[in-house]
């Protein structure tokens, strides 16, 4: 479940807890921080590129297919957004700045701003390259400072370090620590004081709580509950008629401030994939299997790159008429050689996929494990095999660029479109 747009909450409601030339309300028992930069793609763009300064910056797949993966302030005056088509985006901001994603450079940024916060405290959970959990208790003694002096220390220290900004909501709880931080964008710190955390969250509307979307909105909308105070109020046996228990449980606590989440450190990857979008719909079942190849090629990279192999390789498929289907099989050893991860899927496309005109194709590698593990051997193996020759191609591509290797059935197929991430919440 993920917690509303924060960002387009009311926010003169809450406005009296944010932190203004230095001073911000009683953070007393507020160990929880969550850290979120600002516009985060867009503003390495701008930082790189000092002449996008002042300008609506927006960074995505540049062609009539691609998405929006980020929009700076300026562009989201328009009504730019996240997961928008990029055509979309264009006919509301023509005269903004459109540009390719970097996601080599936004990941050594996020590296960057992650080391800060592990100086502060080991207690990261990272949600995403741009935002985190911090527990800051332990380091409440160590530094011999509070909640929101630790909140400017990082604030202070991500921008002279990464040259962006960031926001921190600081409070009790994961999800008041979210939602502040989300209500003080961009550049801000907003402090949730324990004793004021019904103050806080009870004039918000309902889509302030964790797991409102609109389709939940409307059915509390249509019993007569607006905000956060009117779920509060209501017996849970009535919240469970209307949405179901665990629901009801779920959206109860919350609003009554109650959410005993830990900062979990260590989360480790469920899958790790990559996809494309193409440019025009595509029946080639040819030119899928080498879409298919590039693919894998780069999810199997990232997994050496990581220390990690994968048992369960899949295959996304969407239509021209946005029809979507997954297919996967699981080996019977985890692999992170290119060759298997492509057979896997190849076969899979032409097995479990039926004929039509494609848009978007990805590969996607689960059940990941981590370290060595066994390889499957057969008796007419070569002695040296593909995996160590992908190892042999990756310490070539660290030295000489990603182009310095590359498998010959790709050398004359010209990429069809920059691969787009999965649509990132808005920020």
């Amino acid at each position: 479940m993920l917690v509303g747009r924060s960002a387009n909450l009311p926010r003169g409601l809450v406005d009296r807890f944010r932190a203004r030339d230095g001073q911000w309300p009683d953070d007393t028992g507020c160990s929880m921080l969550h850290v979120d930069m600002d516009a985060f793609y867009a503003s390495v763009e701008i930082r790189d590129n000092p002449e996008l300064a002042g300008k609506p910056v927006i960074v995505g797949g540049t062609a009539n297919r691609g998405v929006v993966s980020a929009a700076n302030y300026l562009a989201r005056e328009y009504g730019v957004r996240s997961a928008m088509p990029t055509a979309h985006a264009r006919r509301l901001a023509p005269h903004a700045v459109f540009v390719t994603p970097n996601y080599a450079r936004y990941q050594e940024v996020s590296r960057g701003v992650m080391a800060i916060f592990r100086d502060i405290t080991p207690l990261v959970e990272p949600l995403s390259l741009d935002e985190a959990f911090l527990d800051v208790s332990g380091a409440l003694r160590r530094l011999r400072a509070t909640p929101g002096a630790i909140a400017e220390t990082i604030r202070d220290q991500v921008e002279r370090a990464e040259g962006v900004t960031c926001s921190v909501g600081v409070a009790p709880t994961k999800f008041l620590a979210k939602l502040a931080s989300g209500m003080c964008k961009p550049d801000g710190m907003m402090v949730v004081p324990k004793a004021a955390v019904l103050e806080f969250l009870h004039p918000l509307p309902v889509s302030a709580l964790w797991g409102v979307g609109k389709r939940t909105a409307e059915q509390l909308d249509r019993v007569g509950l607006e905000t956060v105070a009117d779920v509060a109020a209501t017996p849970l046996p009535r919240l469970r008629r209307v949405l179901g228990v665990a629901l009801a449980e779920h959206l109860h606590a919350l609003a009554q401030g109650l959410d005993d989440r830990p900062v979990v450190p260590s989360s480790r990857e469920k899958s790790i994939g990559a996809e494309e979008t193409f440019e025009v719909d595509h029946f080639d079942r040819e030119l899928l299997r080498r879409e298919l190849l590039r693919l894998s090629e780069r999810s199997a990279g990232t997994l050496r790159e990581r220390g990690l192999r994968g048992r369960t390789v899949s295959i996304k498929v969407r239509f021209a008429d946005f029809t979507t289907i997954t297919r996967s099989k699981t080996l019977r050893v985890a692999t992170d050689v290119t060759q298997e991860v492509y057979k896997t899927a190849a076969t899979l496309l032409d097995e479990q996929v039926p004929p039509g005109a494609v848009r978007l194709i990805g590969v996607r590698i689960e059940q990941l494990v981590e370290g060595e593990g066994g390889e499957q051997l057969m008796f007419d193996a070569p002695e040296r095999g593909w995996r160590e020759a992908e190892q042999a191609a990756d310490q070539a591509r660290t030295r000489f660029g990603r182009a310095a290797v590359t498998p010959a059935t790709l050398l004359a197929a010209v990429p069809l479109q920059p691969n787009l991430p999965e649509p990132q919440p808005d920020r």
